[in-house]
């Protein structure tokens, strides 16, 4: 294995493995590092790759999101959900108004950004 094959192979298990601590962390995105880890597989590993995209769980949106840029609507919700919660955790502790400014408008990009994405 070359080395940038293996460089690409590691950044898929570490993917992989975000997006496992994403399942049981609802703190942790688990679609994302899976979409990751799914693209540096494709590039270090084909036979990891085929497993994600075989897997019942990953694999429909890695293909949604691979075909068509699409986000299913509950994880949308979800995503949104966990992001209002977050944005209210940091009022509640009473954080410094330039953090939950700063806070505010990179949670506001990320929900725009996927928002827009088509509904698989």
């Amino acid at each position: 294995m070359t080395p940038m094959r293996l460089l690409w192979t590691a950044l898929g298990y570490v993917a992989l493995t975000l997006g496992i601590i994403g399942v049981a962390l609802p703190v942790v995105p688990t679609t994302p590092f899976m979409i990751l880890a799914a693209f540096a597989f494709g590039k270090g590993s084909p036979r990891m790759r085929r497993w994600l995209e075989r897997n019942r769980h990953f694999g429909p949106a890695i293909r949604d999101w691979e075909t068509r840029g699409a986000i299913r609507p509950r994880h949308k919700a979800v995503a949104c959900l966990l992001m209002s919660g977050s944005l209210i955790g940091a009022v509640l502790l009473a954080l410094p108004p330039a953090v939950l400014a700063v806070q505010a408008v990179a949670l506001a990009g990320a929900a725009a950004f996927m928002l827009t994405r088509p509904s698989a």
